[in-house]
């Protein structure tokens, strides 16, 4: 230790990387932690505490009739982003066509650290992505963006689509029951205020080619019963 403490240059490096390694950690801690939506507390209190800021970002009431009505089901949790020029543009859908659905593509991540990554493309700038909705594990749904504004999500059909993103457990894409059952009753509730029949419901491979969802893409047969799962639902619900 004396001679390091005699070393000037030496002393110097073990200073620099003392410093990167502050630094480093305090970004990872601010990364996993803070911007992440995790709480050491009850799932519900989580919930409670980021509520009063999204809502701070909601559209205002009266814009769109059935932005209006979503705010209104007790089965989907608004979570809004920001208005930013990396994940919410604050442009607007003048025409919804069609229901796009995609697949987070990163197993086991949840519904909220999605959004918030999403959030975080404000600060990080890194790329433009998100989603009008995602649902989770449990089937949790969160709107991110309001159906009356474009999401970066769909390639060439981001103005005349909504998006949904489903979250998944592992590597094959497939969805838990909870995950698809939500998928369903939101498709088909759009389905139903938009007027859509099932042609207006794509996947995310139809539009660009991309292997997303990746489990109706390798599948068609599972896709083709998603789509009649929301026909179904749909029809029982006119």
């Amino acid at each position: 230790m004396k001679k390091i403490m005699n070393n000037p240059k030496t002393l110097r490096i073990l200073i620099i990387a003392a410093v990167v390694l502050v630094v480093a950690f305090a970004f990872i801690w601010e990364y996993l932690y803070a911007g992440s939506g995790y709480n050491a507390g009850p799932r519900k209190t989580g919930q409670q505490q980021g509520s009063a800021v999204e809502n701070d970002h909601a559209p205002p009431p009266g814009r769109s009739k059935i932005q209006d009505a979503l705010s209104d089901l007790d089965w989907v949790q608004q979570a809004f982003l920001p208005i930013n020029d990396f994940s919410r543009p604050d442009k607007p859908v003048e025409k919804v066509n069609a229901i796009v659905i995609h697949y987070i593509g990163n197993p086991g991540t949840t519904a909220r650290q999605n959004r918030n990554y999403f959030a975080n493309l404000e600060n990080t700038q890194e790329t433009s992505v998100s989603s009008n909705f995602i649902i989770g594990l449990d089937g949790e749904i969160l709107q991110c963006v309001p159906v009356d504004e474009v999401a970066y999500a769909s390639n060439h059909r981001n103005g005349d689509t909504i998006s949904i993103e489903l979250c998944h457990l592992d590597e094959t894409g497939e969805f838990s029951a909870e995950t698809y059952e939500s998928a369903v009753r939101l498709t088909a509730w759009l389905c139903r205020q938009y007027g859509l029949a099932e042609d207006g419901i794509i996947r995310h491979y139809d539009v660009s080619g991309k292997m997303c969802p990746k489990h109706f893409v390798e599948n068609e047969s599972a896709w083709e019963a998603f789509k009649d799962d929301v026909a179904k639902a749909a029809a029982e619900h006119r």
